[in-house]
């Protein structure tokens, strides 16, 4: 069966690139098309995978600021040529499920959102902190866009959404039905520690859309410590907020965040994500998660039994959480317990069965959908 794979960009490490790996893993002779690609700053086993590339990536600036060239991601992924395939798997979030695909071909879309900037725009800019030149640069083409990016889900033969959320936006957006696989989290790298420390505790990139500001205002009120762990382009405007119980850590070596998960009081999660891999992390560890009630939280944490969750992203909600939240009520071990059906081996071994149905059906001749 040749395989490729296509994913929007390769310039940074997130959860999508965490799917990718994965993909990679079960299918490592499958290469891999995408729109751009930055080496230096991606890992370096990277450079032995086949990598193919658009015309963007040789657009002055695309590899630091792909955001430039949105209008054109579109003609990008179209004229990439996959006859010669049997099967392609698409990792999206932005464009690259717009492939064109003959008959002779089956695309499984693994979605993890439909596109943002596109479908949520004013959300979009207003929790990154687009410049006034960026939003009006993208304005004129987002009509344009939803239209595309509408008609090019019709080209995809099934969807596998990452969370109930993302489904539901499949479901909306693009008229189509949606299998849930939950993205893989390498729950072995953790385990429940012997002591717990008191900190309360964030990892993750330091983006407007996470709401830190909010966990930071909160525990600045609290008097209680928080660490966080991470950097970010938002970094220096939430130092310029935090109070003396609130610690930047900067990057954690991936060898040091385990104790760092297994010590904490509990993990906050303030932002609504897609899915959300670190309060995973932190599950495995045995720790509880302390979240908002939106986006893949609602999926992953278990009220009173491995977390607890507040309905409103506000200072007074991050408040009254923290407070009444008893961390030493609960379970590590069935908190540990809980992470595990979010492990890598489960991912693998539930996409593996689904490729494996729907190429069956694919190759008898039935309908895709």
């Amino acid at each position: 069966m040749k395989t490729a794979l296509v994913h929007d960009w390769l310039n940074q490490i997130g959860g999508a690139e965490d799917v990718l790996e994965n993909l990679v893993a079960l299918y490592p002779e499958a290469p891999l098309y995408t729109s751009l690609y930055a080496p230096q700053v991606m890992p370096d086993h990277w450079r032995e995978w086949d990598i193919r590339t658009s015309f963007i990536d040789r657009l002055p600036l695309a590899r630091r600021k792909q955001q430039l060239y949105f209008p054109l991601y579109p003609t990008a992924f179209e004229q990439f040529d996959f006859r010669q395939y049997d099967l392609v798997l698409s990792n999206k979030s932005g464009f690259c499920h717009g492939i064109i695909t003959g008959p002779e071909t089956l695309h499984i879309c693994y979605c993890l959102t439909p596109t943002r900037y596109v479908w949520r725009y004013h959300q979009y800019a207003e929790q990154e902190n687009l410049g006034r030149l960026t939003r009006s640069l993208l304005v004129p083409f987002l009509t344009w866009l939803r239209q595309w990016d509408r008609l090019a889900a019709d080209r995809v033969d099934h969807f596998i959404a990452i969370s109930q959320e993302v489904r539901r936006r499949i479901g909306k957006i693009y008229r189509r039905e949606a299998t849930i696989i939950y993205p893989p989290v390498d729950t072995e790298r953790f385990e429940p520690g012997n002591r717990v420390d008191d900190y309360y505790l964030i990892v993750g990139r330091l983006v407007p859309y996470r709401r830190i500001d909010l966990l930071i205002e909160a525990f600045n009120k609290t008097g209680r410590r928080l660490l966080i762990a991470g950097n970010g382009r938002d970094r220096e405007r939430l130092e310029a907020m935090a109070g003396p119980t609130v610690e930047f850590l900067g990057y954690v070596p991936d060898a040091d965040l385990p104790d760092l998960l297994a010590r904490a009081r509990a993990f906050v999660f303030p932002g609504e994500e897609d899915f959300g891999i670190a309060p995973i992390q932190a599950m495995a560890a045995g720790r509880p998660v302390i979240a908002y009630a939106g986006g893949g939280a609602l999926d992953t944490v278990i009220p009173g039994e491995t977390g607890w969750l507040f309905a409103e992203q506000s200072v007074a909600a991050i408040i009254e959480a923290v407070e009444t939240a008893d961390p030493a009520s609960l379970s590590p071990a069935r908190i540990r317990q809980h992470a595990e059906q979010f492990d890598t081996a489960v991912f693998r071994r539930k996409i593996s069965r689904f490729i494996e149905e729907k190429m069956a059906k694919w190759r008898s001749g039935e309908v895709a959908r």
